[in-house]
């Protein structure tokens, strides 16, 4: 692996809730006050270093003697708001020993849809960083419903790296990296180094759901790393609690599974991203083999005459899914047609739409300019 070291500037760390926890469920707070020496130690060598920190909820459970994670939401929002506020108290607290300032970032995905919060979010977090802050990142539980939650920090994470420009985003997990199989019921299964390319494949690899504490599971990690390959942003899985590991992994050692484009890779732009991971895709269109090759090979526009489905109701403006025949996600995209307009049209050509359809004259069903390929 390249040395990190010299040519990475901002780092985004994600820690999940089952690394932040202990045994017992309860925060811990010497894993934290030794993952704040390592991000020190990463800001002594020029390195600026964005956290974004689960365990909110299992902070918030302990603070008010819940023993098992509540299932109804108003439960689940107070700890959250009670979690916060502890968990930034043992950020700020082992960081000002060092003289440096913590300041606390609270997103949910609604912040992030309109352009103009995504560019707002955007300016605070380089604001935090040109001032010497270390912003510790979570979404805000408090008040996030499901339809504008993120679903996890994983997402949450790659979205904070494309708004900033990131150089590197380290997830730090329970397990360290990526498995050919579920090494816990397959002791053959052996780690992967490196990954350029995220496919069906290697989706397949991923195992289920998240431990107890936590919402993610390596699937939701991969589809992270998925969107930062398009973003040309290397991401790097690994074992939260190896000693050491934030130092590793910017020195560029054999730690972990490390996702990065092949050289030469031309990355997506900024406003692909905000389409394609800040909005709350409202259908799906399913494409025929051809387009999906056209899509993905040649960086063409999703064309009506390539639709073979669609799914969801929505209105031209929108963002959908594209997925292939087998419902494997390849990108993401703002919809030139209704759901009831693509019904019409599916399978057609421009120019028999332009027929009975005068007005969409020309018009794809996605244009590229407005369609993230991952």
């Amino acid at each position: 692996m390249a040395d990190l070291s010299k040519d990475t500037d901002i780092v985004v760390v994600k820690i999940g809730s089952s690394t932040l926890v202990d045994e017992a469920g309860a925060v811990d707070r010497a894993f934290i006050a030794d993952l704040c020496e390592q991000v020190i130690g990463l800001r002594s060598i020029g390195k600026r270093v964005v956290i974004v920190s689960s365990g909110a909820a299992a902070a918030g459970m302990e603070r008010l003697g819940f023993d098992r994670r509540p299932s109804d939401m108003p439960s689940l929002q107070a700890c959250a708001a009670c979690g916060q506020a502890a968990l930034t108290e043992v950020y700020a607290t082992v960081l000002a020993r060092h003289g440096i300032a913590c300041g606390q970032v609270l997103l949910t995905r609604r912040d992030v849809i309109d352009r103009e919060g995504y560019l707002n979010a955007r300016n605070t977090l380089e604001r935090l960083l040109d001032l010497g802050v270390v912003p510790v990142v979570n979404e805000n539980d408090t008040v996030s419903v499901a339809e504008f939650a993120f679903g996890d920090n994983d997402m949450l994470g790659a979205i904070v790296a494309t708004l900033i420009g990131a150089d590197l985003y380290v997830i730090m997990s329970d397990i360290d990296g990526l498995y050919t199989d579920n090494p816990a019921t397959n002791p053959q299964a052996t780690r992967i180094d490196r990954v350029e390319r995220v496919d069906a494949e290697v989706m397949e690899m991923a195992g289920g759901a998240g431990s107890a504490v936590g919402t993610g599971g390596m699937v939701t990690k991969l589809r992270a790393a998925r969107a930062l390959l398009a973003a040309g942003i290397p991401t790097v899985i690994c074992r939260g609690r190896q000693p050491g590991v934030l130092g590793d992994v910017v020195a560029g050692r054999s730690v972990g599974t490390r996702f990065e484009p092949p050289l030469g890779w031309s990355h997506e732009s900024p406003r692909k991203f905000w389409i394609g991971l800040a909005e709350v895709p409202q259908g799906t269109l399913t494409l025929d083999e051809g387009a999906c090759a056209a899509v993905i090979k040649r960086g063409a526009s999703v064309l009506p005459v390539g639709v073979i489905g669609t799914e969801g109701t929505y209105s031209a403006g929108d963002v959908v899914n594209v997925v292939t025949p087998q419902g494997t996600l390849i990108g993401r995209g703002t919809v030139r047609y209704s759901s009831d307009e693509m019904v019409r049209v599916r399978g057609l050509k421009l120019d028999v739409i332009a027929r009975f359809m005068p007005e969409k004259e020309g018009q794809p069903a996605i244009h590229r300019d407005e369609l993230l390929v991952f």
